[in-house]
């Protein structure tokens, strides 16, 4: 009866085991596949394949079409509907106004997909000379805090006290609770809009040595400089000095040259670059061209990536009828 039970308990254990499997081989053929890859421009020199933005990226399968765009990086990210499993065929469609339409045959699995469209313009015609692009560079401005001197702060004040008088726990007292004390406080106020810098206290007169410093505190503006002392002997006196200065913000424009390769342009800007325009020579004549929100040039079409930093990265490339000299 015995070996009985064991048998039917073995049983429904692996019964139960097997449903398990079961249920997770189930969830994870019902999970969704994303494929991810990258669209290139097609070019000989590894150099001169740089990514191409705004690409729609379709993918057609026997359960349906999922479809998304390529971002300032190239990447694309395709979520294929639930059920497709791996090694289903798949089949891409990669389509950009600039370039000429790519379809690609391929099965489903988690590699990198990597596409290298060609360009629908050729990059100069022998009739119509081609415009030159030289002596690029980029400008933005930054903001930049100077500091203005104003002068200095120069304060006294006394802590009065009697020494040798002893505490008997009725406090402010000294460290060791024997002494009677006194706490006296003093406040520095560098004005409105201004701070202070080097603020420092220190006891010029009176039995210092009986003395503690228990604030010393510069407000988080730095404009109130706040002092608090406790003295357990005679009274003594304290000096608090600082320097005024009053910070002022202002923008300066830096300069940067961008790199080349091929017909794309790329520059990178810190996260508080303000006012981006890019000055080049067109045809030897030089001209300043503003970067909008809409990243409008009337020569190149441009894109931006942000990276985790806020710092912003810019891809140009020329448009037909451009070169770069």
């Amino acid at each position: 009866m015995h070996f009985r039970k064991s048998i039917v308990l073995y049983t429904l254990l692996a019964l139960g085991a097997s449903a398990a499997i079961l249920t997770l081989i189930l969830v994870h053929r019902q999970r969704p596949i994303i494929l991810k890859g990258a669209v290139l421009r097609q070019d000989r020199d590894a150099d001169k394949q740089t990514p191409i933005a705004d690409v729609q990226v379709t993918a057609i399968n026997t359960l349906g079409t999922s479809t998304t765009t390529s971002d300032s990086a190239g990447f694309f990210s395709l979520t294929l509907p639930k059920g497709l499993r791996r090694r289903r065929a798949v089949q891409l469609h990669f389509r950009n106004k600039d370039y000429r339409p790519l379809d690609v045959n391929d099965f489903v699995s988690d590699k990198l997909y990597i596409a290298r469209m060609t360009p629908l313009h050729v990059e100069s015609s022998a009739s119509i000379p081609a415009i030159n692009v030289s002596n690029t560079r980029v400008r933005y401005s930054v903001k930049a805090t100077t500091e203005a001197e104003i002068g200095s702060a120069v304060k006294t004040f006394q802590v009065t006290n009697v020494g040798n008088v002893p505490c008997s726990k009725h406090p402010p007292c000294s460290p060791d609770g024997r002494w009677k004390a006194t706490v006296g406080s003093m406040s520095l106020d560098a004005g409105e809009g201004n701070q202070f810098r080097n603020a420092r206290v220190s006891c010029i007169a009176g039995p210092c040595a009986f003395t503690k410093i228990e604030l010393e505190n510069l407000s988080q503006d730095s404009r109130y400089f706040n002092v608090s002392v406790r003295n357990w002997s005679d009274s003594t006196t304290f000096l608090l000095e600082a320097e005024v200065v009053h910070p002022m913000v202002s923008n300066i424009v830096r300069e940067s040259y961008p790199v080349i390769f091929g017909r794309a342009l790329n520059f990178s800007l810190p996260a508080g670059a303000g006012g981006p325009s890019i000055q080049a020579e067109l045809n030897g004549e030089t001209i300043v061209f503003p970067l909008g929100p809409d990243l409008l040039l009337r020569w190149a079409d441009c894109h931006v990536g942000v990276d985790r930093d806020q710092s912003r990265n810019y891809r140009c490339e020329l448009k037909p009828g451009y070169v770069f000299q």
